[in-house]
């Protein structure tokens, strides 16, 4: 705010006749950047707050404290959601139609009916909406550097971190097909349930996407991936199988930071388990105690936890469910809607029952809606079709 402010002072100084649309490029500068990198409401707060500064600074009219406003709040408005670049264009071109009929309106009723005062006015609401349509490119180049600086992850990235020709997507193709078939599906899953409780979607959709990334590491180790070929687990004791499971959210992790992946998709890699049990692991340790003629009460379950940390965000929540649902629902024999209904409530009462919900914003309540979005996607995945004779059936039929 500091920095717009001052350059405007300073323009305004130099050049006393473009004072206006310098002053309205400073006001709309900071509302896109505050819109952009942390929410709509800030932004509003934040062009306000511009706004009566440069008013107050340049010792201008109330009623140009309005307009600036109203292009601040026409920018932010129309950048509710940025997902593409033309998005931030689009929206300076309609700040610039409400900036030049302001403009025109100011002049009107604050000034005489004069050659020159016309003249002022024309070239004011003019440059005024040339100001606001450069912003949306100025912002446009300097967003790259606000996210580094910041430490602010946008929607452009975000969307961007979708494309599959991204390299950690591309290795997730060639070396583990099955992860990666099953994160799409989790995305989209989380993407829908995030949607449904006013969370952010596309966070939801980037960090699913990249939360198996580790098992590139040792895809064939994971049961998605081994397309009929021979269990590796079977040749490991349960303690060693653990630690090549429970090594796929340290490894993503390593990669994230490898390829720099935005810092919050680091929190989906690392809670996706949180500190749930790895329950197939742990009931087979307790069986191979008891063959042994052990106790089963001397493997510790806490021995056989995922390390955490538990979800701390809503989008972070819907990825563990939406997660242990599209892996539980394909061992389904047969999913139909009410099978489908029963997994999904159980396993969001087990999480819940086991406190993985505990840090996390989520309520009771968008909880259930979670529930009812993954239960709608999950029975239209897995919907029936009809049974189609066989060509041998056909051919002994017509004979």
């Amino acid at each position: 705010m500091v920095v717009p402010a001052s350059l405007a002072t300073l323009t305004s100084s130099a050049f006393p006749v473009v004072t206006l649309p310098t002053a309205a490029a400073a006001a709309l500068f900071v509302s896109a950047v505050a819109a952009v990198a942390y929410g709509q409401r800030f932004a509003l707060f934040v062009g306000a707050l511009q706004s009566l500064l440069l008013t107050i600074t340049l010792d201008l009219e109330e009623t140009t404290c309005l307009v600036f406003f109203l292009g601040c709040g026409t920018l932010v408005t129309l950048l509710r959601e940025v997902r593409h670049r033309a998005t931030i264009v689009r929206a300076s071109g309609g700040t610039a139609i409400v900036l030049f009929i302001g403009f025109l309106l100011l002049g009107l009723f604050e000034t005489r009916f004069s050659a020159n005062a016309w003249t002022q006015t024309l070239r004011d609401a003019f440059l005024g909406a040339v100001a606001a349509y450069a912003i949306g490119f100025l912002v446009l180049g300097v967003l790259p550097s606000i996210e580094k600086l910041f430490n602010i992850t946008t929607g452009l990235t975000l969307a961007e971190l979708r494309d599959p020709r991204h390299p950690l997507l591309r290795q997730m193709q060639e070396r583990a097909p099955g992860t990666y078939s099953h994160s799409l599906q989790v995305a989209n899953l989380a993407e829908a349930a995030a949607d449904a409780i006013g969370a952010d979607g596309l966070l939801a959709y980037a960090g699913s996407l990249y939360h198996d990334i580790g098992k590139v590491n040792k895809p064939e180790y994971f049961v998605e991936n081994q397309l009929g070929a021979a269990n590796k687990h079977e040749r490991l004791s349960p303690a060693m199988s653990l630690l090549v499971i429970v090594g796929h959210v340290k490894d993503g992790l390593e990669l994230a930071k490898e390829y720099v992946l935005p810092s919050p998709l680091h929190h989906f890699i690392e809670s996706h388990h949180g500190t749930t049990l790895v329950e197939y692991f742990f009931h087979r340790a307790r069986t191979e105690a008891e063959r042994k003629g052990e106790s089963e009460d001397s493997v510790e379950e806490f021995e056989f936890r995922y390390p955490g940390p538990k979800p701390r965000t809503k989008e972070a929540a819907i990825l563990m469910l939406s997660d242990a649902s599209e892996s539980a629902s394909r061992a389904i024999v047969e999913p139909t809607h009410g099978r489908i209904e029963h997994l999904v409530r159980t396993l969001a009462r087990k999480r819940l029952d086991d406190g993985q919900f505990d840090e996390c914003p989520l309520t009771f309540a968008e909880l259930k809606i979670v529930e009812d979005s993954l239960i709608k996607s999950l029975a239209a995945i897995h919907h029936g079709r009809i049974a189609y004779p066989s060509t041998a059936t056909t051919i002994a039929a017509r004979a």
